[in-house]
């Protein structure tokens, strides 16, 4: 666990399909490159998260959201306008890029651009969209600090990246637009208003 560190290692661990914990501004994430299906089986192992439920992507900038989305409508170009950076995730139509282990077997994806300076340049370095749940143990409380978190994962993980409390410490608001009208599928840290 450190502190100033050259965040091109994990960019890079990240990159080549290791398994790094890091913080972000809702919660702490634990993440792969999300184009890896080995990475992202390994991540799934590691979480002992069911198969059954999907992975939203962290990405960096709009460019990243057109590698991994299509047919996106004007409507969710509003909302994503709106609210990225932040903690807010948007389910999209997944282009083929996006293996089926990520999305399990839908064909659609959340993505979320996060609004934290560590995990903006962790994914801009690392140069693809990140696969990440939160940083905890499937059913158990999603983690806002490192010491719960280092219990669960000590020597499960590539990289620890420390960066203290998390700031709001409650998940991203997940919606998804159907037939032009946005739905709030998990109501966290953004508010329906």
């Amino acid at each position: 666990m450190e502190k100033n560190i050259d965040l091109k290692i994990p960019a890079n661990i990240i990159k080549q399909g290791g398994i790094v914990i890091f913080p972000t501004e809702t919660v702490y994430g634990i993440g792969t490159n999300a184009l890896n299906e080995i990475a992202v089986r390994k991540l799934y192992e590691i979480k002992k998260r069911p198969l059954s439920k999907p992975i939203s992507l962290l990405v960096s900038d709009m460019d990243m959201v057109h590698r991994v989305a299509k047919d996106i409508t004007d409507v969710e170009y509003k909302l994503m306008e709106k609210y990225f950076p932040g903690p807010f995730t948007i389910i999209l139509k997944k282009k083929d890029i996006v293996p089926d282990i990520v999305t399990s077997n839908q064909d659609t994806v959340g993505i979320r651009m996060p609004n934290h300076e560590i995990t903006q340049k962790l994914i801009k370095y690392a140069n693809v969209p990140i696969a990440t749940p939160s940083a905890n143990i499937s059913g158990k409380p999603s983690g806002t600090n490192l010491h719960t978190i280092f219990k669960d994962f000590e020597g499960k993980v590539d990289y620890i990246i420390d960066d203290g409390e998390s700031p709001l410490g409650l998940a991203s608001t997940i919606v998804k637009v159907i037939d032009g009208i946005p739905h709030v599928l998990r109501q966290g840290s953004l508010t329906i208003e």
